[in-house]
């Protein structure tokens, strides 16, 4: 259940960050200016403590903390996905397709989110690591998922009692299965970020 969480809360967070950072990155201006001053607003309190936060009070089903996961984690998202549109709308063949009234949805999907995604994929991989971790701590704490559903972090949660009496490997396979999944996952985000965007017109 860890992994599904963090799929679903990816999912949910890199669609919000996608059009947040999308509208303030194309249209700049005050519109830009409005929008990065509410992000900005966001990203000093971590991201971590309103999770909390909102876990505490809407405890509940998994699909609830998926939720509550992805409705808070999607602010990197958006600013990466701002500042490549703010890049790739002034590159030569943006400029072109504006010249040729070319529809403003082509525009956006066609030329600049497909040219994004590169960065998406990154900024993705790493928010699902981060995902994971999140919801291991949530769950490890007790205001996670509910104690019957099995995940990591309620593993662990349950072995704090198994390490009293020897069990040690109660704890052990689940927190290896978590370092084992995270390190993997950043391996491979940091793979395609050193192999560098590139710009398909």
């Amino acid at each position: 259940m860890t992994l599904f969480i963090a799929i679903v809360s990816v999912v949910l967070s890199s669609i919000i960050g996608i059009i947040y950072g999308g509208i303030s990155g194309y249209f700049g201006g005050a519109i830009d200016a409005v929008m990065m001053r509410i992000l900005e607003a966001f990203l000093t309190i971590p991201s971590l403590v309103i999770v909390l936060a909102l876990q505490a009070m809407m405890q509940g089903s998994m699909w609830r903390m998926a939720m509550v996961m992805g409705i808070t984690g999607w602010f990197v998202t958006a600013r990466i996905i701002r500042s490549e549109f703010i890049r790739l709308k002034e590159q030569e063949f943006v400029q072109m397709a504006k010249m040729f009234r070319t529809p403003l949805w082509k525009i956006l999907f066609g030329h600049l989110l497909r040219n994004c995604m590169p960065a998406i994929f990154v900024v993705t991989i790493f928010n699902f690591a981060g995902a994971i971790f999140t919801e291991v701590s949530l769950s490890f704490l007790g205001i996670g998922v509910p104690p019957a559903t099995p995940s990591w972090g309620t593993m662990l949660y349950t072995a704090q009692n198994d390490l009293l009496v020897g069990a040690w490997w109660m704890g052990l396979f689940p927190g290896l299965l978590i370092f084992i999944t995270i390190l993997c996952v950043q391996v491979i985000g940091g793979t395609f970020k050193q192999g560098g965007n590139r710009t398909h017109v």
